[in-house]
């Protein structure tokens, strides 16, 4: 912005002959130019307005400001009153064309100011008078390679001297210009190119600026105190008055460390401070620095770490029991538990229990000791009411003594009510309501697993369990106190410190065309993952706008509408409990260029066509290679007659060759090799010719016999058109397919038949005709023709 401005100003100030142009002399211009001044001070701008008629007003970084002056004179004063602005342009403008007439730019500098002094020593472990002196001091401007600064020094009744240059606020030389006895005005002057301020002086005392060289540390450690003692190195100490303090910490692993200050007064260049207030068995860190009256400190010593000793004074065991239910021998198992000595204590310490029966302790009897561990200990009673008393020895020597009360099972006694639990970024707040009797404090103990419990001890009906693990499940039990006995325990529900996010989210797609089904699962992390209300389905294409689909945290799928086939997509669900968010792994898939339901419609559809064409075209196959290949009847299975003897009534057929009497030999069927191969005669036909058939000749002389001197008269078969041959082809006609009634038989053998009388010389063999499947084909072609 500077260098904007500053090439705005100049870009005016070569654009103002050109207004003026024509008017050599009479010209506008601002002064002075690009002036420094004193933060503070006060300052008169002019602009030349004799190019002009009319008014003129001022901008400050481009900010009209309310001063103004009229152009009947030559020029415009501006003027500045303690101006503080590190940096400004100001422009001066025409009123009634806008036009900048010129314009200049202001820097302010300030002089150094708060200088400090302090003289002090190279060598923190020698005393000696002090070798260095060293100033500091302030100043607004950034200080820069470009600014010099010098140190001036005078003495009383002396002139000032030179003593130490920099570039830098502060500065370091010799005090060998120094006195010791003497008062000292310091002077600090800032030189730079445009510029040059000197501060105001400054007069020190010697002995308000002498830094002392830092005390010597020792630290002692006793049972119930630690013992620091300081020793100052420098003379100076010795011979004024002098204070100290002493700074100590308690070194743990983690969390804030704490500091304790304390002050005291060196006597003849000695101190000892006692502390009381440490904890037993720790490691703390102490430090100490010294100063004069009125003098800066000095430096911090080196710092010294020792470990505390047992304070038995304030070691409090803090016993407590955990009573559990009676077991079938109706023994009670009772945990004791109290404060564990630290292990960086020193020495042996050695733990018994005893449980006495409350009668017997009240009357002063002893029971067994039982040795228990540094912590707990675990001890069996049986349903009467118990004191358990535990005693720990330091190095054989006795340190402590403490009992707890155990109540006999289904003693009346008070107990606590309406137990209220929640959570606070990772506390667990408890409230109950007091019992009706008055009580002097309540005892909370909590557990997670119930193998490692916790407790501690209040006299409000609420308080606040921390340091617990995180997103884990508590056990919270309160019981109230009495002055020699405990009333009943009340379990609250369990409670988690922490309710976590929900648990892991798997998911599953299963894509079409245009809709894929989504489905998930949520693996839960712990016993305190946090309960989802509700899911969000995410969706996208590549390079595409994302999607989303809500559902409430009963459901665990959905479907995806309206997506484009064939067509790649991710997918990831957001699982939103209360307390957080889980996120699944993203998933890809790619929806189906086809529906995959028609697609399979029309496959099982081909397939049942297929499968009908296939069976159709089977059966016929079948079919016809039956019809083609029909073997040959065989002649036993056949129906046979045997011809009437020649008193048969006059009206029928001279003869019958089947066994059925009522088949008429006018049945029989004639097929194109009856005309083509010729046989035997065997009777003549209706019409008075030899009737020809294919035929075997066969003789049953058991079955079958004629009178030689027998003669029958032949009857000649008619038919009476040529329809007439072809309508005696049907099965059920003939004879070889089935047989029919003896009276349709004759009554059609009457009507086609007339006797012809035959004379017969010979006798009449008897004879057996069949007929093949083929003569049925040829006698319907001849009947065709």
């Amino acid at each position: 912005m500077k260098e904007m401005s500053l090439f705005l100003t100049l870009f005016i100030l070569a654009a103002t002959p050109s207004i003026c142009k024509g008017q050599p002399k009479k010209t506008c211009k601002v002064v002075p130019k690009n002036e420094y001044i004193e933060v503070g001070s006060d300052t008169e701008i002019v602009c030349q307005t004799s190019c002009i008629p009319g008014k003129i007003y001022w901008t400050l970084n481009k900010r009209r400001i309310d001063e103004s002056q009229s152009s009947n004179s030559s020029h415009a004063v501006l003027s500045l009153r303690n101006f503080t602005l590190q940096n400004a342009t100001l422009q001066c403008l025409n009123a009634d064309t806008l036009q900048a007439l010129g314009g200049t730019i202001i820097r302010t500098y300030s002089k150094p100011s708060n200088i400090s002094c302090i003289l002090h020593h190279k060598n923190q472990f020698k005393d000696s008078s002090p070798d260095l002196f060293t100033c500091n001091w302030e100043h607004r401007i950034k200080p820069s390679p470009d600014i010099n600064y010098t140190v001036f020094a005078s003495l009383s009744h002396e002139s000032q001297q030179e003593i130490c240059e920099s570039h830098v606020t502060n500065c370091t030389t010799t005090s060998e210009r120094i006195s010791l006895f003497d008062n000292i005005t310091i002077t600090v002057r800032a030189k730079a190119a445009a510029w040059e301020a000197e501060s105001d002086p400054r007069e020190f005392c010697p002995d308000h600026i002498l830094k002392i060289i830092r005390p010597k540390l020792t630290v002692k450690t006793l049972s119930d105190h630690v013992l620091v003692s300081v020793s100052a190195r420098s003379r100076a100490a010795f011979l004024t008055q002098c204070h100290c303090e002493v700074k100590y910490s308690k070194v743990v692993d983690e969390g804030p460390v704490s500091e304790w200050v304390h002050n005291n007064t060196l006597k003849k260049g000695h101190v000892n401070e006692t502390i009381e207030e440490f904890d037993s068995c720790s490691n703390y860190t102490f430090s100490v620095r010294c100063a004069l009256v009125e003098a800066p400190w000095s430096d911090w010593s080196e710092k010294e770490t020792v470990l505390t000793k047992l304070n038995k004074r304030d070691f409090k065991l803090r016993l407590w029991r955990k009573v559990a239910e009676p077991e079938e021998n109706r023994a009670r198992k009772v945990h004791a538990m109290w404060t564990e000595i630290p292990s960086t204590c020193r020495g042996t310490f050695t733990y018994t229990v005893k449980q006495t029966p409350y009668k017997e302790h009240v009357m002063g009897v002893n029971d067994t000791d039982t040795l228990c561990g540094s912590s707990t200990c675990a001890v069996y009673v049986n349903q009467d009411a118990h004191r358990i008393q535990l005693t720990v020895l330091h190095n054989g020597a006795l340190l402590v003594v403490d009992s707890v009360y155990v109540p006999a099972v289904g003693e009346s006694l008070p107990q606590v009510t309406d137990i209220q639990t929640s959570t606070l970024e990772g506390d667990i707040l408890v409230s109950w309501k007091a019992s009706i009797e008055p009580v002097t404090g309540y005892m909370i103990h909590w557990t997670h697993g119930g193998n490692l419990y916790h407790w501690k001890e209040s006299n409000y009906t609420h308080t606040t369990l921390s340091g617990l693990l995180d997103k884990q499940p508590y056990n919270i039990t309160v019981t109230p106190l009495f002055d020699d006995k405990t009333g009943q325990s009340t379990e609250a529900l369990q409670i988690c410190s922490r309710v976590g996010d929900p648990g892991n989210v798997m998911i599953h797609v299963q894509s079409k065309d245009k809709s894929a089904l989504v489905s998930w699962n949520v693996t839960s992390q712990g016993a305190c993952s946090g309960a989802v209300v509700a899911y969000t389905v995410f969706y996208r294409i590549q390079k595409g706008p994302q999607l989303n689909v809500t559902v409430n945290g009963t459901e665990q799928f959905i479907s995806l509408k309206d997506l484009i086939p064939d067509t790649q997509y991710s997918v990831h669900v957001n699982a939103t409990a209360l307390t957080g968010t889980t996120q699944s792994r993203e998933t890809l898939f790619k929806t189906k260029r086809f529906d995959p339901e028609l697609i399979t419609v029309v496959s099982v559809c081909g397939s049942i066509v297929i499968l009908l064409v296939l069976s159709l075209g089977l059966c016929c196959a079948v079919q016809w290679k039956k019809f083609k290949e029909k073997p040959v009847p065989n002649p036993g299975l056949s129906s046979l007659a045997l011809w009437p003897a020649s008193s048969h009534q006059e009206g029928t057929c001279p003869f019958q060759p089947f066994s059925n009497p009522s088949e008429s030999l006018c049945d029989r069927v004639y097929t194109g090799e009856t005309q083509q191969a010729p046989t035997s005669p065997l009777a003549p036909g209706c019409d008075g010719n030899s009737a020809s058939v294919q035929t075997e000749e066969y003789i049953d002389p058991a079955t079958f016999s004629v009178p030689e001197d027998s003669v029958e008269p032949a009857e000649t078969w008619h038919p009476s058109s040529p329809d007439d041959s072809t309508a005696l082809l049907p099965s059920e006609n003939s004879p070889y397919r089935s047989q029919t009634s003896a009276e349709s038989s004759a009554s059609r053998s009457s009507k086609q038949c007339k006797r012809v009388p035959v004379k017969q010389t010979e006798k009449i063999t008897p004879v057996i005709v069949y007929v093949t499947l083929d003569m049925l084909e040829q006698h319907q072609g001849r009947g065709g023709k």
